[in-house]
């Protein structure tokens, strides 16, 4: 598998993980008040896979654009 694969997968796994993130964040709002102590985890466990996605997704269009 070469690298520009491996980093396909790798930005496709990140999605799935940012997307079940985003839902959970999106249910624990829907809770609120009633579980606002977690905000702050699901806030933060939410932010660093979605920077860590950003990340990736930058990395593979730089890996594109190399001839």
């Amino acid at each position: 598998m070469s690298k520009l694969d491996e980093m396909g997968t790798k930005v496709r796994k990140l999605q799935l993980r940012a997307a079940i993130a985003k839902m959970k964040l999106r249910d624990l709002a829907e809770d609120l008040p009633g579980k606002w102590t977690e905000t702050e985890e699901v806030a933060e466990e939410t932010f660093a896979v979605l920077a860590e996605l950003d990340g990736a997704r930058r990395e593979l269009a730089a890996m594109k654009k190399l001839p």
